[in-house]
């Protein structure tokens, strides 16, 4: 299945980099081709990432919520066009 992972990025150390990559590795463990905004550069502005990553999200079949994730309005927006696409949503365990 094609997961796109969705979380908080802006204002965190790392960007929460580590939490991405670790879901990411998980994922792929688990047989699943993960589509991750943590692979993005620096330096692009915030409308520049959203373009970006609504369009890997809309190459998914899934979408995983991240912990922290009702926290970012860019998490938000995600999961509010994932579920107009009616994609699954899958919740990192103690996320709601």
């Amino acid at each position: 299945m094609k997961i796109y992972i969705a979380g908080p990025m802006s204002g965190l150390p790392r960007f929460n980099r580590p939490a991405f990559k670790y879901a990411e590795l998980e994922l792929i463990t688990e047989g699943h081709i993960v589509l991750t905004p943590a692979i993005l550069p620096d330096g692009l502005t915030q409308p520049q990432y959203m373009d970006i990553c609504l369009a890997m999200l809309r190459c998914a079949e899934a979408i995983y919520m991240l912990k922290g994730w009702e926290k970012s309005a860019g998490a938000t927006a995600e999961k509010a066009l994932a579920e107009k696409l009616q994609l699954e949503i899958i919740y990192e365990e103690g996320a709601v």
